[in-house]
Parts: structure tokens; C-alpha cells; sequence
């Protein structure tokens, strides 16, 4: 079972060019499968059938996993499969033709423009983290990148001559986002005075560093956006894609089109994007029901 996953994962890797963490999460999620074979009693992977598959989503069901949850379960059970058949391993794929679950679209939290310049102006920029921390907060809000491409940004991928970023997205996809005045001078800045304070290796290329000198995770720069947000008093729920959100968002309000936002997002599909026009929509709705005389 061990290896069929490797080979699978190798294949993702090599083949497909998926990100890091989607291979991990594919990895986890098809180790829990053979978990659930192991402790059941059932057969291995390779003699599952239709039955099995059903088994497990109905035990994720039970065990209160969420309905997101259970889709991506069962979409990387699919790959899985595809892979086994078109490899030969195995000669039908059990999961065809099984639908997955129905997601309820949830509308994505966003803060409002005035919250947004609130949380921005919580650094206190007169030190190197403050420094860092104001041009992260600046970058990710003037660009809408994810959290997860700010930290695997290196010092060559910013452009404040011509102002932009130079970002690689889910596979690997190359993209290049504008960057706007106020994040060009905040990053300017840091690069100008704060990172060399930050550095233990001149060597190190990575455009944001802990106090280690090394590159920032994901990790630590949630529990540093999570700290601005008390500071500036913010009681929505705030999550790593809050701002990016928000970019969308203000974008889409503000008279952007569809096809603009999705390509700064890097959305391979703008059915993705179309997630914000309904937060628009909602907006709009607002100010028609403050604005009309007999709303």
C-alpha cells in the first residue's frame, strides 16, 4: 500500500507538477484510507470495490468530518484510482461514477476598506520586524497572492522599478501581479533598512525572514497577522486568505472586471472568481437599501 501511494504521489510530482502541499495533503489523505482498510479488516487497496469506497464516506460521515472534507477524500481517492487503472495495476476503478457530495458555497469573509487601512497601520515601522511586517501586510493586500506564495517569494521575484511581483501558483504556474504605490515604497523600505537587520546568512534569497535570519513560514506569519488583528480590534474572523479576499472584493467594487481579478488571483477557472460577485452583490444591496427613498 506504502509504495502504490509513493508511486502515486511520485507520479503527481513529477508528472503534474502539484505543489508541495497538495502533495502532502493527496499523502495524508490517501495513508487515512488505508488506515481505515487496516483497522476494518478489509480488503487491501487494490480489491476495494464500489462497496468499500461507500463504507469509508459513510464512516467519515459518522465520524462528523465536513462536507468539504469528504469531497477532497474522495477526489484524491479518485486520482488514486485513475492512476491504479491507467497504470494497469488494476483493471476497474471502483470510485466511478460515484458523485461527490454537494458543497454549500460559502461566501468568503472580507473586511471592509476602513478595517483593512486599520489592520495596515498596526506595524510599527520604525524597526526591522515592524518594517517587515507592514510590507508583507501592504504586499498581500495590494496583490491578493496567497499567504502560501508571500513566503516562497525571493528577494529577485519583486520589481519595485517596474511595480510588480513575480509569483508561483498551484503547479507551479508562473504569474505577475501589479503592485501598487503604497506597498512599492513599504517593501522598499524593509529591503532598504529592515531585511540586512533581519539576515545571519547574506546568502539567504527569501524576501521575508523571522528573527532567525531564515525564511518565514505560513505559520509565522498567521500568528503575526493574528496579532495585528487584536491590536487593531477587528472582531470578524480572520483567516490566512482574509486580505486576499478582501482584494477581490474591493477590486470587483470598485469597477474591475471578472477577467482581471481571476488572472491577478491566479484562478485556473473564473468560476472560482465568480465567488466575489455575489459579495459584491450583496454590497450592492446594501447601499441601494441606505440610498433608495422607499427601499
Amino acid at each position: 500500500m506504502k509504495k502504490l501511494i509513493g508511486d502515486f504521489i511520485n507520479y503527481l510530482s513529477v508528472e503534474r507538477g502539484l505543489a508541495l502541499n497538495t502533495l502532502e495533503s493527496y499523502g495524508r489523505d490517501l495513508r487515512q484510507y488505508s488506515d481505515f482498510l487496516d483497522k476494518g479488516k478489509f480488503t487491501s487497496i487494490e480489491s476495494a470495490s464500489r462497496t468499500t469506497i461507500i463504507g469509508y464516506l459513510l464512516y467519515l460521515e459518522k465520524q462528523g468530518k465536513a462536507t468539504a472534507t469528504i469531497a477532497r477524500r474522495l477526489a484524491a481517492l479518485k486520482s488514486f484510482y485513475q492512476f491504479l487503472v491507467r497504470e494497469r495495476i488494476l483493471e476497474k476503478d471502483p470510485t466511478a461514477n460515484l458523485e461527490s457530495p454537494k458543497l454549500e458555497k460559502k461566501l468568503p469573509r472580507v473586511l471592509s476598506i476602513k478595517e483593512v487601512e486599520t489592520l495596515l497601520r498596526q506595524p510599527n515601522a520604525i524597526n526591522p520586524a515592524g518594517m517587515r511586517d507592514r510590507a508583507m501586510l501592504e504586499l498581500l493586500y495590494a496583490t491578493g497572492i496567497r499567504v502560501s506564495e508571500l513566503v516562497s517569494l525571493d528577494v529577485g521575484d519583486a520589481n519595485l522599478e517596474m511595480g510588480y511581483v513575480r509569483c508561483f501558483g498551484k503547479g507551479s504556474k508562473e504569474r505577475i501581479v501589479p503592485l501598487g504605490s503604497i506597498a512599492q515604497r513599504s517593501v522598499g523600505e524593509y529591503l532598504g533598512r529592515g531585511r540586512s537587520k533581519l539576515l545571519r546568512d547574506q546568502d539567504e534569497k527569501a524576501l521575508f525572514v523571522n528573527h532567525h535570519g531564515r525564511r518565514l513560514t505560513r505559520q509565522g506569519f498567521w500568528k503575526i497577522v493574528k496579532r495585528y488583528a487584536n491590536e487593531a480590534h477587528i472582531e470578524k474572523e480572520i483567516t490566512p486568505h482574509t486580505l486576499r479576499h478582501s482584494f477581490a472584493t474591493h477590486l470587483l467594487e470598485n469597477g474591475a472586471d471578472l477577467r482581471s481579478v481571476q488572472e491577478m488571483l491566479g484562478h485556473a477557472d473564473i468560476s472560482t472568481t465568480q465567488v466575489y460577485t455575489h459579495v459584491t452583490k450583496g454590497r450592492l444591496k446594501e447601499v441601494y437599501a441606505k440610498a433608495h427613498p422607499r427601499a
